[in-house]
């Protein structure tokens, strides 16, 4: 009997020991403790809203300059470009977009498929050289002039994933004239300038670290 006495008073004991340990490492809840970090939810995140009540905040606008001549629902696709490069600028864009046009024209106009190599894509690439080709097989020669450009508009602006893509129109005066093998003129008159109003689009993959745009597309307003 006193055998079993002695048992109870050291589990009784043991107890309180752990017990002891436990305050110890583990504290007294005060009701100011911090709450445990949920992993999948953003640190300092807000309570978890109700069911049936979860919906997303509107994006914050974008600080953006834009040219005066873009179109109200062009500028979401220019703004979601900002949000994902920092570095964008519509203005630099429009000047490289119009220095580019001027050589993509100056090299196509030569019969030169190879100075297109770091402007247009690859399928731009074939339809140019193909177009290139056709001429040489004909015997003709083009004696094309880009006067000035007299106007270059965002038109359009939108991201798929991490691509980009501007369009752009350019309105330009130009002198055409193309001429068969023995130099005659066939189209055109060289005393004589045109307007041309080309639509162009140009892509650049956001995630790379090459900051180039190329042309992908290429298309006329009458």
């Amino acid at each position: 009997m006193q055998s079993g006495w002695i048992e109870i008073l050291f589990l009784a004991m043991l107890a309180g020991f752990i017990g002891l340990r436990l305050y110890h490492v583990l504290g007294r809840r005060t009701g100011h403790e911090k709450p445990v970090a949920d992993p999948f939810r953003p640190a300092g995140a807000d309570q978890v809203r109700p069911a049936g009540r979860i919906r997303s905040e509107p994006e914050t606008p974008i600080a953006i300059d834009l040219p005066a001549d873009v179109a109200a629902d062009v500028r979401p696709g220019l703004e979601q470009l900002s949000r994902v490069d920092r570095s964008f600028s519509p203005e630099r864009f429009l000047a490289g977009a119009q220095g580019a046009y001027a050589m993509v024209l100056e090299h196509f106009w030569k019969g030169d498929a190879d100075g297109l190599n770091d402007l247009v894509s690859d399928e731009m690439q074939d339809n140019f050289k193909a177009a290139i080709d056709a001429r040489k097989a004909a015997g003709e020669r083009v004696e094309n002039r880009l006067l000035q450009v007299d106007r270059a508009q965002i038109v359009g602006a939108h991201m798929t994933g991490t691509m980009a893509e501007i369009t752009v129109r350019f309105d330009a005066e130009i002198v055409s004239v193309t001429r068969d093998a023995e130099g005659r003129v066939i189209a055109g008159d060289p005393s004589q300038s045109v307007e041309t109003h080309d639509i162009w689009t140009f892509s650049r993959h956001t995630a790379s670290s090459d900051p180039a745009w190329l042309l992908v597309a290429t298309d006329e307003e009458a």
